[in-house]
């Protein structure tokens, strides 16, 4: 595996991972209509990006699922209600602003991944690469920056009520 490998099969599990967590707000947060719809909405990015990486890393022989995947599956599902049986339930506004300081973390790593693959697509002169970079990173940016307005709007109010 080359390094252009590397950087694409890294950048594919981290959108995936984005996608699934984005996917994780959303259900999680359904009575908060806003966060709950527009986290889905970020999420159809996330997958997008999967598809595409998944095809452009064909051309370099990897084999990439092409739609995002949960990949933490059952044992997520059983720590979340092993943990909702032994009585430990958060407050909503706190769990809110956890879950989005945790997609913010993620979305931040994601562009830093973006820019990575603009970097070496930019170094071998893949114009094509570089066209997915530019494609997708603003959309990556967005979805940061929501998870980080949505922080600063949520974070007074879950502390201090």
């Amino acid at each position: 595996m080359n390094k252009i490998d590397m950087v694409i099969r890294e950048l594919h599990r981290s959108e995936n991972k984005l996608a699934v967590d984005l996917l994780r707000l959303a259900d999680r947060h359904k009575a908060d209509h806003e966060v709950h719809h527009v986290a889905r909405d970020l999420s159809r990015w996330s997958q997008q990006h999967v598809t595409e990486l998944a095809r452009v890393g064909r051309d370099y022989g990897l084999r990439l699922d092409e739609e995002a995947r949960d990949e933490s599956g059952l044992r997520a599902t059983v720590e979340q209600k092993a943990s909702e049986l032994l009585g430990r339930h958060r407050e909503p506004g706190l769990l809110l602003l956890a879950d989005l300081r945790h997609l913010y973390r993620d979305a931040s790593g994601v562009s830093l991944d973006w820019e990575i693959l603009a970097q070496v697509a930019q170094a071998t002169r893949d114009l094509e690469l570089l066209a997915l970079a530019k494609r997708c990173h603003p959309q990556t940016l967005r979805q940061a920056r929501w998870a980080n307005a949505k922080l600063k709007e949520t974070s007074a109010q879950a502390l201090v009520s």
